[in-house]
């Protein structure tokens, strides 16, 4: 019987390892899984590559991650976001990588990733430094670069609710980098908000098959979320 449903936070973080690529769901704080990155500040695992859309808020989360010194290189698209001050200290120091992929791009590659498809050509940073390095090829006169599909070990992803199975609904604006992020890792972990029985949540509105998803761990918000 497949039974994805882990019962505690330690057996969600169970066998991250060191020097992983860790994708971080959310826009901001919407759909952002809290939780399962508190998991991994308390699991330990260190010398991470961590891709999220920004560089972190305030002292928790994705920052304090980084403050404990726990993220060797940061992959997003607004590292400077409001709140980011984590991210400045320890990049004025020398202690942070940083990659800066234009948002569509980054959900692409990691879109790519999960489809299979190891590269693809984009407009997008054509003329540019982040262009710098990259392959060029021109199509029908317009420059295109190339990107590569971003694959990683693990995705950390928020849903609304979510089965046995590994099968998870997203709830309106917390879908955004989720879906694509639970595709292109070896092993995605998803919180939800709600667990339902199969068959319950109808096909229609499975946003992520069960198929991309190793481990779901059941996070009750209490009445406001019900």
């Amino acid at each position: 019987m497949i039974n994805k449903i882990v019962q505690s936070m330690a057996d969600a973080m169970a066998g991250i390892k060191d020097g992983s690529t860790v994708l971080i769901g959310g826009f901001g704080a919407v759909g952002q899984p809290d939780q399962l990155i508190e998991g991994l500040i308390e699991q330990g695992a260190t010398d991470l590559t961590c891709v999220a859309n920004n560089a972190g808020t305030g002292r928790v989360g994705l920052a304090r991650l980084m403050e404990l010194g726990r993220v060797r290189k940061i992959i997003c698209s607004f590292p400077r976001s409001a709140g980011s001050v984590v991210f400045e200290e320890l990049y004025r120091q020398g202690k942070i990588e940083l990659e800066i992929v234009p948002q569509g791009t980054m959900a692409e590659r990691m879109r790519a990733a999960g489809a299979g498809v190891p590269a693809f050509f984009t407009a997008t940073s054509v003329g540019t430094i982040l262009a710098n390095g990259k392959e060029q090829r021109e199509f029908n006169g317009r420059t295109y670069v190339m990107e590569h599909a971003l694959k990683a070990d693990v995705a950390l992803v928020e849903a609304w609710e979510g089965d046995r199975w590994g099968n998870l609904t997203y709830r309106s604006s917390g879908r955004n980098f989720n879906p694509v992020m639970a595709m292109a890792a070896d092993m995605t972990i998803a919180q939800v908000s709600h667990i339902r029985e199969l068959g319950e949540i109808v096909p229609e509105n499975v946003h992520t098959p069960g198929i991309f998803v190793k481990r779901v761990l059941h996070i009750d918000r209490g009445p406001a979320w019900a």
